[in-house]
């Protein structure tokens, strides 16, 4: 039966092996609860879709101007500006650019649409025993959609894996729970305060959900971001692990530390970038934390 449900996505990564077990298809959502100051996929904050113009590109033709259907773009001193409260969003401005000035950030597909993407992956998966993975973005945050598509997975027999925040209502996740082979979730700071911070929520709901998923038996991975002066001290190593291996079965971690890859996104975006102080942690220090963690008996791996 057809499934038309759609959902906005951002991108689609195929040939992953850092988002879950093995060969995988990533598939990013639109729309975050959290603003981490460190966050490389901007362009999945936002859960609506928009459209961006690239000053580097333009070659002034004009061709925007005479083709937008709203009439939602005219030339400025700075440039090419957008009437945001008429543009409909069409994106016939991407479509004429013979420079590809205009871009879109994000797209609407169906939940059939993506299911035929990842069937063109399907090869691999039975080679390499990987699947697909929903990221984002928060891909809770558009929970139906989510859930179709985990379904339909499931009816493929296609392993399953959501990397959240868990920043989510419990039921939810519990709910997703039920359609998914794998977790893989962000603990991004111990201290309730600074989470707040640097992400714009507190930690108590994330550490709550996290003991859920657990108790319940529903596989996890943690994925800890290292973020030099945020969360790589040794108190907050400590705390972490103290926390993880606290749990009745305690889950693997990744160490992920920071890079600055993503600026371009941000300036692209026209965003500002709150990390653009950020510096990448040494690998004395990653080497440190990793060991913090593995006196306390839990599997980690840097990097993963």
């Amino acid at each position: 039966m057809a499934n038309s449900m759609t959902g906005n996505i951002f991108a689609i990564k195929r040939y992953a092996i850092h988002d879950g077990p093995n060969i995988r298809t990533t598939i990013f959502l639109k729309g975050c609860p959290l603003k981490c100051w460190w966050c490389h996929n901007p362009e999945g904050m936002d859960s609506t879709l928009s459209l961006i113009w690239n000053k580097e590109k333009c070659i002034g033709c004009g061709d925007c101007l005479n083709g937008c259907p709203t009439q939602s773009l005219s030339m400025a001193g700075e440039g090419i500006v957008r009437n945001d409260a008429t543009c409909e969003g069409c994106h016939e401005c991407v479509s004429i650019c013979p420079a590809l000035a205009h871009e879109a950030v994000g797209w609407k597909a169906s939940v059939d649409e993506i299911i035929k993407e990842i069937k063109k992956d399907t090869p691999f998966y039975d080679e390499s025993g990987g699947g697909v993975t929903f990221s984002g973005g928060e891909p809770l945050m558009q929970s139906a959609f989510l859930l179709e598509l985990l379904r339909e997975c499931g009816r493929l027999g296609v392993h399953r894996a959501v990397d959240t925040s868990a920043f989510a209502e419990t039921d939810l996740l519990l709910k997703v729970a039920e359609h998914c082979e794998l977790f893989l979730v962000d603990l991004k700071h111990m201290d309730s305060e600074k989470h707040r911070l640097y992400t714009g929520v507190p930690n108590e709901l994330i550490r709550k959900n996290i003991c859920e998923l657990v108790q319940r038996g529903h596989a996890l991975h943690i994925r800890i971001p290292l973020i030099e002066g945020v969360n790589n001290d040794e108190e907050n190593m400590r705390l972490s692990g103290e926390f993880l291996a606290g749990l009745l079965n305690p889950p693997g971690v990744d160490l992920l530390p920071y890079h600055s890859t993503a600026g371009s996104k941000y300036t692209k975006m026209g965003r500002e970038n709150p990390g653009v102080e950020f510096k990448a942690v040494s690998r004395e220090r990653v080497a440190a934390c990793a060991e913090v963690l593995t006196r306390m008996g839990l599997n980690v791996q840097i990097g993963g």
